[in-house]
């Protein structure tokens, strides 16, 4: 009788202990979901962030202003512009002309 309840009182305590970890195993699992959540919004905070700063940087404005300042560009006008023609590249392009007549919808041939 006595080797039933040592047993016994060992299944008890073996299910206890096991009880005990699954809980903690549990809360700690939660704990580490909690923590991945609180990151994924930090990070989706940090995205939609970012993707107003690269819209802010991208405007023609601010496109047009370091254009200028850093790379020495402006503005093509009619008076800076120049004009290059080929003469001999208009006269030994071949002519390839080839079309048909337009039909009416409908008319056959």
């Amino acid at each position: 009788m006595t080797r039933l309840n040592l047993v016994l009182l060992l299944a008890v305590l073996a299910s206890a202990i096991y009880l005990v970890h699954t809980q903690y195993e549990s809360r700690r699992l939660f704990t580490e979901l909690d923590r991945a959540t609180a990151e994924a919004r930090r990070l989706e905070t940090e995205h939609q962030r970012l993707q107003v700063e690269k819209r802010a940087q991208a405007t023609p404005l601010r496109v047009e202003k370091i254009a200028r300042a850093q790379l020495n560009m402006r503005t093509a006008t009619p008076a800076i512009t120049q004009y290059v023609s080929d003469p001999q590249g208009v006269a030994a392009a071949p002519v390839t002309t080839t079309s048909t007549p337009a039909r009416p919808e409908g008319v056959q041939p």
